[in-house]
Parts: C-alpha cells; sequence; structure tokens
C-alpha cells in the first residue's frame, strides 16, 4: 500500500519530492560528472584487455566483465536519475521505470558477483595455494554469474516488487509493502547484493590477513636462524628460497591490498544502500516521511560513485592501468615522454593480477 493509500504495484503519487532545489542541482551535476568518469575510466579497462591478447588473462577477464557492468550502469540508470534530480520529475513513464529498476538491480548484481569471484580467487591463491582459475573457466563463469544476475533481478519485471515512480524519489526503487512475496523477493534481492557477498568476502579477507600475517612471520623466523658464518651451499640454496618466499609474499600483499580497497569501497558504498532499501520495504512510516526523497537522493548517489571509484583506484594503485591510459591518448596529449621500448618489460599472462605499482592486473 502507497502512502496515499492505492493499491499494490506501481506508486504514482504526486507528492512533493522535498528535497532543496541546491541539492538536487548539487547531486545532478556530481553524478554526470560520475557518469563521465565511469564510462571513460571503465572503458580503457575493456579497451586494454579486448586490444591486448597478452592481456587476457582469467583474472582480468573478470575485471573487464565488472568495468563492463559499471558502464551499463553508468549509461542505462544514471542519466535517468541525473534528469529526475534536475527536473524533480520523472518524464519517462511508469514501463520504463520499472525496467530502468530492473537493470538497476541487475547491473549491481553482476558486479558484486565478479567482486567475490576475485575475492574467492584471491582466498584459494593465497590460503589454500590453488591457482586453477584459467580464462576458459573463467568465461563460463562470467556467463554464468550473468545469467544468474538476471534471474535475480528479472521478476521484479512481473510485478514481485512494489516499485516507486518519481517523483518520491529521483529514481525508481523498492517501495513499502504488506504483501509477504514482495517483502520475501526484497530480502532476496537486498541479501543477495550485499548481505550474503559482504558476509563471504568478509570471511575470505579475515583469512587472508591472518594467512598473510603467518606467512610473514614464518618468512622472519627462518630469516633470523640462518648463520651466515656457517653457512654452506645447502644454507645459500634455504637463503635463496626464503628470498623468494618473502618476495612472493610482498607480490601477492600488493594484490590485496587493491582488491580490499574495492571491497571496502562496496561496503561503505552499499551498506547505506541495503538499510534504505529493507526500510523502504518494511517501514511505513519511513516511506512516507518527508526525508524519503531526501535519503533516496543521497543513498542512490552514494551507491553509483562506487562505479565511478573502481576506475580511480586502479589510476592510484596500478602503474600499468596509468600506462595504459596514457597509450590511448593521442600522440600530442601526452605531457611526459613515453619510455623507450627496451625499457618496457613484459609481463606473464598468469601474473598480470597484481595490483601494486610494479606490477598491476591491467
Amino acid at each position: 500500500m502507497s502512502c496515499n493509500g492505492s493499491a499494490l504495484g506501481l506508486n504514482t503519487s504526486e507528492a512533493d519530492p522535498s528535497a532543496p532545489a541546491p541539492l538536487r542541482v548539487s547531486l545532478a551535476v556530481a553524478m554526470l560528472l560520475m557518469i563521465v568518469v565511469s564510462f571513460l575510466g571503465n572503458a580503457v579497462v575493456c579497451v586494454i584487455v579486448y586490444q591486448r591478447p597478452a592481456m587476457r588473462s582469467a583474472i582480468n577477464l573478470l575485471l573487464a566483465s565488472l568495468a563492463f557492468s559499471d558502464i551499463m550502469l553508468s549509461l542505462c540508470c544514471m542519466p535517468f536519475t541525473a534528469v529526475t534530480l534536475l527536473t524533480a520529475r520523472w518524464h519517462f513513464g511508469a514501463a520504463l521505470c520499472r525496467l530502468s529498476a530492473a537493470l538497476y538491480w541487475f547491473f549491481v548484481l553482476e558486479g558484486v558477483a565478479i567482486l567475490l569471484i576475485i575475492s574467492v580467487d584471491r582466498f584459494l591463491i593465497i590460503v589454500q595455494r590453488q591457482d586453477r582459475l584459467t580464462p576458459r573457466r573463467a568465461k563460463s563463469i562470467i556467463a554464468a554469474s550473468w545469467l544468474l544476475s538476471f534471474c535475480v533481478a528479472a521478476p521484479s519485471l512481473a510485478g514481485w516488487a512494489v516499485v516507486e515512480v518519481p517523483a518520491r524519489a529521483p529514481q525508481c526503487v523498492l517501495g513499502y509493502s504488506e504483501l509477504l512475496t514482495v517483502r520475501a523477493y526484497a530480502v532476496t534481492l537486498v541479501g543477495a547484493a550485499f548481505c550474503v557477498p559482504f558476509t563471504l568476502m568478509l570471511g575470505a579477507y579475515l583469512c587472508i590477513l591472518h594467512a598473510v600475517r603467518k606467512n610473514a612471520m614464518r618468512v622472519r623466523n627462518q630469516s633470523d636462524s640462518l648463520d651466515l658464518r656457517h653457512m654452506g651451499r645447502a644454507g645459500l640454496r634455504r637463503l635463496q628460497r626464503q628470498q623468494l618466499v618473502s618476495l612472493d609474499l610482498g607480490f601477492k600483499t600488493k594484490a590485496f591490498t587493491t582488491i580490499l580497497l574495492l571491497f571496502v569501497g562496496f561496503s561503505l558504498c552499499w551498506l547505506p544502500h541495503t538499510v534504505y532499501s529493507l526500510l523502504a520495504v518494511f517501514s511505513r512510516r519511513f516511506y512516507c516521511s518527508r526525508d524519503f526523497y531526501v535519503a533516496s537522493s543521497c543513498v542512490l548517489w552514494l551507491g553509483y560513485l562506487k562505479s565511478a571509484l573502481n576506475p580511480l583506484l586502479y589510476c592510484w594503485r596500478i602503474k600499468r592501468f596509468r600506462e595504459a591510459c596514457a597509450d590511448l591518448l593521442p600522440q600530442g596529449a601526452h605531457v611526459l615522454p613515453g619510455l623507450p621500448e627496451r625499457l618496457r618489460r613484459r609481463t606473464r599472462p598468469r601474473a598480470l593480477y597484481v595490483c601494486g605499482e610494479s606490477q598491476s592486473s591491467v
């Protein structure tokens, strides 16, 4: 039931947004900037993986799929929200409202699924010491994740969720309902988009942190126990093995740090959205309050921010990403001269999933 007592389904109430114009305009302008950053930054990732066969490792295919889902989110959903924020009206009809809501959850679910797959892969490599993800398996996993995300998001098109048509919100969002089926689907949707992936990724990262700390202490203790004065040929080989282990540990730690930052960004951007969505479906008081539009605007803006943060994080952490961006620019647009070709190092495709300054995933 909507706030004006209409029937379940699409709520077409014409309540005023009750949001100050400066706030709406500021969020809309910032969202337009996010569209540009998200599209261009994530397009660079897709172009790099597409144009360079050496970059088509399993993990880079996952990153390209994550970037593509963010591109589609920025093109198919964010412009409608920006226009609605500027005009305080939904100009695109009820059918497109429900379609945009389904696409929103579809692309969000896909991005979260890819991030979860990457986290599980890091867990298997660092904790279980199993590197079984091949490009062929990655393609199958990506196809399955897109299919599963579509299956979870598609029922909203069939009326399994109450969708609020603006002007009560700047985008078609989940609305209040007393039907158990609608509430159950809303819980399933929110759980698949945040709760379940967050729990699994948090557990994986805690295990990774424990394994990294344990390995670092073991390497340090074994290094301290070596007596260089009485070291023979066997001792030298042992020292070399310890140095390789230490190098590999630093290699994995740098990669894990960037993935952990992606997880932190996902958590900070989507935790408010999860709480907001559940309150909108279960709490009539919150749904009908005057602050609902303001809360919707801020929470949706924060949720979209994640799509623009990923390429910014790549640019900050990954040297090869910055070099690739420079290579894609026109020749006259380069500010600094490029490195000579003989100084550029070729990296093994299986080792591309490193997000440090010296090696990177892209």
